[in-house]
């Protein structure tokens, strides 16, 4: 009898806490934001609120991109064009582990978001609608720059980042349908099944306390941002 030389899977810590956790408040949090300056008026109180949440979480995001758990780390999924193209001709290795966290292409999307809430939120620091409502950094740019920011802020940034979204959705059903693979379970979760030998991500309580620490830096940071508005 020929043995199958399909290899066993076990449940594999990918994702840690923390990571989970920023990610499903960012979800909420640019839910809360994008709905509330819709609404405008008194709920644009909420809406900055939101905003040094987003500035909060994207300042961890930034530094546990570099400390956090293996497939948390910007250093897992930052690939280089060869990588990329081996992925695309369907060619990867097996040691480049690429079922396991971002793929390539999750990678670009995952830039992109990051990169664009960024710009946003440094828009929407320096914004000023002349009506209401001016960022805490406003003072400390031109007028020419801070209406350039406003109209960034409150028209293509906006549209930009639903856009991603979008896709960051599309892609998370087409996995599903398509594939048969649920991406969300394991950002729920935090485990995959994946081969026995996969290297897991470090999610222990010494991870969680640093991460508690950083977080809490980082709350702080965005507080004495939103406290230069005076």
């Amino acid at each position: 009898m020929m043995s199958s030389s399909r290899p066993s899977l076990v449940a594999i810590r990918v994702w840690d806490l923390p990571t989970r956790l920023f990610h499903w408040l960012l979800a909420a949090t640019i839910v809360g934001s994008v709905v509330s300056a819709k609404i405008g008026g008194n709920a644009m109180i909420w809406h900055f609120r939101f905003g040094y949440l987003v500035l909060a979480l994207l300042a961890f995001r930034l530094v546990w991109g570099l400390i956090g758990g293996r497939w948390s780390r910007f250093a897992s999924f930052l690939y280089a064009p060869a990588t990329v193209l081996r992925y695309l001709r369907g060619a990867s290795r097996s040691d480049e582990h690429h079922e396991v966290g971002h793929n390539p292409l999750g990678s670009f999307s995952v830039f992109a978001l990051l990169g664009f809430l960024v710009l946003q939120v440094a828009a929407g620091l320096v914004a000023d609608d002349e009506i209401a409502n001016v960022g805490p950094l406003n003072r400390f740019v031109s007028g020419a720059l801070a209406r350039q920011a406003t109209h960034w802020h409150k028209d293509y940034g906006e549209w930009i980042i639903l856009a991603l979204v979008a896709l960051h959705v599309a892609a998370v059903l087409f996995y599903l349908l398509a594939k048969g693979r649920n991406l969300v379970g394991p950002m729920v979760a935090g485990d995959k099944m994946l081969p026995a030998g996969t290297p897991a991500s470090a999610d222990g309580a010494a991870s969680r306390l640093l991460a508690l620490v950083v977080a809490a830096l980082c709350a702080a940071a965005a507080f004495w941002v939103a406290g230069l508005g005076g």
